[in-house]
């Protein structure tokens, strides 16, 4: 994402507190990959520290806003709601305070497909009426839109929320299936295999959802609230996905079989018309293609022989 903006010749101040929901130095070397990028910038901080982020608008002068940050995944959020709601929710506002403050002419907020909830009709739209949340995650993704529009309508605060859908791709958080599966497979470990694997997802290359970010951005100023997917807009089974990596890399998977998640939905699928009418967001990659770009990136790391 911050090549992506860089290359459009904007200067970025990164802010991000190294959570350790996985290995930091993970982190850290995604972050020196990016040292090397003119008018980039890297702040070790939290969003919830409202006088961090007060200070680093005055003293950049941000104009915009492209708010990643969470404290993510589904099934932790179970076990930990009240910190899920701390960082993603209070963060969230820390961030809309200061950039209202600043004035600044817009604000990027990355939200989630789970806010559509455990929905059976793909695919979904921005539009359709609002779902029961079925975790907390989902319930702070929902309410982070509420707050979004909240500034937009007091304060006139241009808000743009991006719906993302199961982005994946180099540099991918070790916990996500495509990354978690291929390492399991390569290892000879059995993957864990929730379900009957009939549960659908929208996989999403992480460099369409970068381009799609962009746009929105560029979007942004004077155009009020607006919600957008980002997604591939085709659906790939659980069973299917597996099938595929076990194509890509020559390798037989070993299942350990387990019931169905707690706060997981069968079925993720974006309708593009929207986006695609109001930013001209339109995917390039499927999901053949993406995972030969995730494994090749894998293998440039140094995580299987050449």
């Amino acid at each position: 994402m911050v090549a992506r903006l860089a290359a459009d010749g904007r200067e970025i101040v990164g802010l991000d507190n190294l959570d350790p929901y996985y290995a930091p130095e993970l982190k850290r070397r995604n972050v020196a990959a990016l040292s090397g990028l003119p008018g980039f910038s890297f702040v070790e901080g939290d969003i919830r520290d409202a006088a961090l982020v007060r200070r680093l608008h005055e003293q950049d002068g941000v104009d915009e806003v492209v708010h990643l940050a969470a404290k993510a995944g589904v099934r932790p959020s179970i076990e930990s709601p009240a910190v899920y709601a701390d960082v993603n929710v209070t963060g969230t506002t820390t961030l809309l305070e200061a950039a209202r403050r600043a004035k600044c002419r817009s604000f990027v907020l990355a939200s989630s497909s789970s806010v559509y909830g455990a929905r059976s009709d793909p695919p979904f739209r921005e539009t359709d009426p609002p779902a029961a949340a079925m975790s907390p995650y989902a319930a702070t993704k929902q309410a982070a839109e509420t707050m979004g529009r909240t500034f937009h309508r007091l304060h006139g605060l241009d808000v743009t929320a991006l719906r993302f859908f199961n982005a994946y791709g180099p540099r991918q958080r070790p916990d996500m299936a495509v990354h978690k599966f291929t390492k399991l497979l390569l290892a000879g470990e059995e993957i864990p295999f929730y379900g009957d694997g009939s549960s659908r997802r929208d996989h999403t290359y992480v460099a369409d959802i970068a381009d799609g970010v962009a746009r929105a951005l560029d979007r942004c100023p004077s155009s009020g609230w607006r919600v957008y997917n980002l997604g591939n807009s085709a659906t790939t089974t659980l069973s299917e996905l597996v099938a595929r990596l076990e194509e890509l890399w020559e390798t037989k998977a070993r299942l350990r079989r387990l019931p169905d998640q707690p706060g997981d939905v069968p079925t993720t699928c974006a309708d593009l018309t929207i986006v695609r009418r109001e930013i001209g967001f339109a995917p390039t990659t499927g999901l053949v293609e993406g995972l030969g770009k995730f494994a090749e990136w894998y293998r440039r790391e140094g995580h299987t022989p050449s």
